[in-house]
């Protein structure tokens, strides 16, 4: 891959977002021809590049900055929860050469600085609640709402910040306090950006508008025909056909007089749904194939040369075994729940909505990691991990 080129498919609509904001001082209302993009990537990258998001080679190096902080970020984490020094340097390690994070950090793409958001709220509010801190309750709560900016889907992930109320070392009034912290410094870093929106479309929208064009690509008759393609060409004729649909339905629903966000969101899903009511066991299996989409330990076959798929699907099924290792015997039962029910919602919602394998790593690949070090180092490794 070029340092100057892109080939990520969503890298155009990123940095011309990017350019409109370091040119114009405004976000684009739409930077798809069917929704516009969360703002916190291009927001990052007009302001790291000083302005200049269109030079390429400037923009990667400040997305791979980025993404560098997951490694340490994992490091601590991994120290918090184990308590161990030796687990904690083993997990910053793999965390730096994790292939998915190293060919993410390669070209104009939103995980880099979704995954360290993420980590970072997450370590805030584990620190938070170890050593009660308002301040740094209000921090996770700040840091999720920038993660949610970036990737629309840690929406999901806003009632986790009232996790200190399970923890019973502190008095129930001090719980609520912490909690009640996160949930307002949420809020707070939110607020601005409502308040664009319904300045813009006369209506709240939290995030951005692709949830009903989202969810009509993962539940539509489109998706059950993604299951179908079985070469790289037939997907991109896939991508194109989806895109030209979907583009003339929006383009209808304008005719039709339903402009705003939520019209059309609304739209979008009705049309998903009639589709899947007309077949509701085929339904029920596309939902499981999509539940296979996002666990499967490989990238996909058609996509990717047969050593690629072979090296990468052994690699994470190791990781997969170890973390199961790790979650046996790890300390801190409560961390463990915590960290469960994340990536069981975190899941959830995107099969209910669309999966697409880069998405589970942000929210998957960091666990695995820190509890798959955990088990081999507890295990495997115990002497050189204590």
């Amino acid at each position: 891959m070029g340092f100057s080129t892109v080939r990520f498919g969503d890298a155009t609509a990123y940095l011309s977002a990017a350019t409109e904001i370091a040119r114009l001082g405004r976000y684009p209302t739409s930077s798809e021809p069917f929704y516009f993009r969360a703002p916190g990537y291009p927001f990052f990258l007009a302001v790291t590049t000083l302005g200049r998001p269109d030079a390429v080679a400037l923009a990667k190096i400040v997305t791979a900055a980025v993404g560098s902080f997951a490694a340490p970020l994992l490091a601590l984490l991994s120290a918090r929860i184990f308590r161990r020094r030796g687990i904690a340097l083993a997990t910053g390690v793999a965390g730096a050469l994790h292939p998915v994070f190293l060919w993410y950090s390669a070209d104009i793409q939103s995980e880099p600085l979704f995954t360290t958001l993420l980590l970072a709220a997450a370590f805030l509010l584990l620190a938070a609640t170890d050593r009660p801190s308002t301040t740094l309750a209000l921090g996770a709560g700040a840091v999720l709402a920038l993660a949610a900016l970036t990737r629309a889907s840690a929406l999901a992930l806003f009632p986790f910040l009232t996790a200190p109320l399970f923890d019973r070392r502190y008095p129930f009034r001090a719980r609520a306090h912490l909690a009640a912290a996160g949930l307002l410094g949420f809020a707070l870093a939110l607020a601005p950006w409502i308040a664009r929106n319904a300045a813009v479309f006369g209506e709240i929208v939290p995030i951005n508008d692709a949830a009903g064009s989202t969810f009509y690509q993962g539940n539509s008759d489109w998706a059950v025909r993604f299951f179908d393609v079985e070469s790289r060409a037939e997907y991109l004729r896939w991508v194109e056909a989806l895109h030209r649909d979907m583009q003339r339905q929006t383009e209808e629903l304008r005719a039709r007089g339903l402009n705003s966000p939520s019209e059309r969101a609304r739209a979008f899903i009705g049309r998903a749904v009639a589709e899947r009511r007309a077949d509701p066991a085929g339904w029920a299996r596309l939902l499981l194939r999509k539940a296979w989409e996002w666990l499967r330990p490989y990238p996909t076959p058609w996509f990717w040369p047969p050593v690629v798929v072979a090296a990468t699907g052994t690699y994470f099924l190791v990781l997969y075994v170890l973390a199961v290792v790790g979650f046996v015997s790890a300390p801190r039962p409560g961390v463990r729940a915590f960290v469960l029910a994340v990536l069981a919602v975190s899941m959830a919602v995107h099969v209910v909505i669309l999966v697409v394998w880069r998405f589970r790593v942000p929210y998957w690949d960091p666990v695995l990691l820190l509890y798959g070090v955990f088990g081999a180092g507890d295990t495997l490794l115990s002497r050189w991990t204590r």
